[in-house]
């Protein structure tokens, strides 16, 4: 086992992590408010359910996902969820102040909200089951099966690193924002995960009428 290819698979966690999406932009909202373990635990809430997801495709269980029952309610509970998060930025905006905002949330709902977020968006769940899944075969068929859980966590290592930079870097921007930028941030942000619930409940009605 080269100590290149563990870092290609800590770049590939990198590469996987990056996509700005949902979780990204509450963990970006939830950083620049509240600071550093607000960013970091949204994160750590994600990865939560990513290792589920990476394990239920580790085990085989991907076929349980597959059930259209199960699919049409993860699309429609993932748009409530996500339309209700856009909803309680937008309208707690106006209360958004720099000085007060780390009394706002609590990490335990930082952490909810990232979880929640992850293992009920089926756009995860795709992106893990193509990636993940294919990443696996092509693991095994070069190097057999002895070394895949050394490398799926070489893909976990590079998931933590991206949710640290993160919150490292919306720590960094805090001390330039003022009142006002934090509000148009909360708006932004909520405009975001409206779009993305807004899609995720078009995708659950046609799955469900369709």
């Amino acid at each position: 086992m080269s100590v290149s290819i563990l870092i290609s698979y800590i770049f590939l966690g990198l590469s996987l992590a990056a996509p700005i999406g949902p979780v990204n932009s509450v963990r970006l909202d939830k950083g620049i408010k509240n600071g550093f373990w607000h960013a970091w635990i949204v994160g750590a809430g994600s990865m939560i359910a990513d290792g589920f997801f990476m394990l239920f495709v580790y085990l085989g269980m991907v076929h349980f996902l597959e059930i259209p029952i199960v699919q049409i309610f993860l699309w429609l509970f993932g748009g409530f969820i996500l339309i209700y998060s856009g909803i309680e930025s937008i309208v707690g905006s106006n209360k958004v102040q720099l000085t007060v905002t780390r009394k706002k949330d609590s990490l335990m709902k930082c952490f909810l909200t990232g979880f929640i977020m992850s293992i009920t968006s089926p756009l995860s769940i795709l992106f893990w089951l193509g990636i993940y899944g294919s990443v696996l075969a092509k693991t095994a068929q070069m190097n057999g099966t002895s070394q895949l859980l050394v490398y799926s966590c070489m893909i976990f290592v590079g998931l933590t690193l991206w949710d640290l930079f993160v919150a490292a870097l919306t720590t960094g921007f805090r001390k330039y924002l003022n009142d006002g930028s934090l509000k148009v941030i909360s708006i932004i942000s909520g405009l975001s995960l409206l779009g993305f619930g807004g899609y995720f409940a078009y995708q659950g009605i046609l799955a469900l009428f369709g």
